[in-house]
């Protein structure tokens, strides 16, 4: 697509295993499948690393490397070492990414930005986030939701979380 502008962002929030990851892998998905170029970023509440102990790039890290650059006919990652420095706001993250039609992020659950809430009963909670963040703008979930004025999809709906996401997002018209 490359509609030479600003990516459009959508959110995907929830509470643990409320399905966030399997609707924003589906999504993105079917997003790329109608010709868009969507980039993900991914907020983990836990420490993580994409390395592996004893390989050349992890003994790099480990040395002290500020960051690490590692890079094949394939890809390459860029890994940022905060070393007790704060956690980079969420606007220095998306400045970071290449250019791309749709921003997806998983997490982030305060950020400004519209987001489409996951629930699943099996959730970690079933407090609904809705009612206090301003920002969701639709639900998607695995059971009956009646208590709320906004949009809401079966969590597996992928169709039409997409529809909605283009409509959301001004694409809609574009396409047309």
């Amino acid at each position: 697509m490359g509609l030479g502008h600003s990516p459009k962002i959508l959110g995907i929030s929830g509470w643990k295993n409320s399905g966030k990851t399997g609707l924003t892998v589906r999504l993105v998905e079917e997003l790329i499948a109608r010709g868009y170029r969507v980039s993900t970023i991914k907020h983990a509440h836990h420490d993580f690393d994409i390395d592996k102990v004893g390989a050349d790039s992890f003994r790099h890290r480990q040395a002290g490397a500020h960051e690490v650059t590692i890079v094949s006919g394939t890809r390459y990652a860029i890994m940022r070492e905060l070393r007790g420095n704060p956690e980079p706001a969420f606007e220095e993250v998306l400045s970071r990414l290449a250019p791309c039609d749709i921003v997806v992020i998983e997490g982030y659950k305060r950020e400004p930005v519209p987001k489409i809430e996951a629930r699943r009963l099996e959730a970690k909670s079933r407090v609904p986030l809705a009612p206090e963040d301003p920002h969701i703008v639709a639900i998607a979930a695995d059971h009956a939701v009646d208590d709320t004025d906004l949009p809401v999809f079966d969590l597996d709906d992928t169709m039409a979380i997409a529809d909605f996401t283009e409509r959301l997002l001004g694409f809609a018209e574009v396409n047309r």
